[in-house]
């Protein structure tokens, strides 16, 4: 597999994983597709180390990125101020 292709797919699998932990973490999504796509690599790549080292497993596993992925969207709204009001500045 090229290079081009190989990061084609890693995209559309962070891409993939950061939509689902969007959709799993309740309240408003201030980021856009770039974004979601860099929270479902850090959460995957979060996962596979976590699976490595704690889990002493060969993967992280979609399910295992994804709730890494939705620590990220929450870790992101609370650093914006959008975590409990619903609106940036309101806690």
């Amino acid at each position: 597999m090229s290079l081009i292709a190989y990061l084609i797919v890693l995209a559309l699998f962070g891409l993939v994983v950061g939509a689902l932990a969007r959709l799993l973490v309740p309240g408003p999504d201030p980021m856009g597709i770039g974004l979601t796509i860099l929270v479902g690599l850090c959460g995957t790549f979060s996962a596979g180390l976590f699976s490595w080292y704690v889990l002493h497993r060969h993967g992280g596993g979609l399910i295992l990125s994804v709730l890494f992925s939705m620590l990220v969207v929450w870790l992101y709204r609370r650093s914006r101020g959008w975590g409990r009001g619903g609106g940036p500045g309101r806690y």
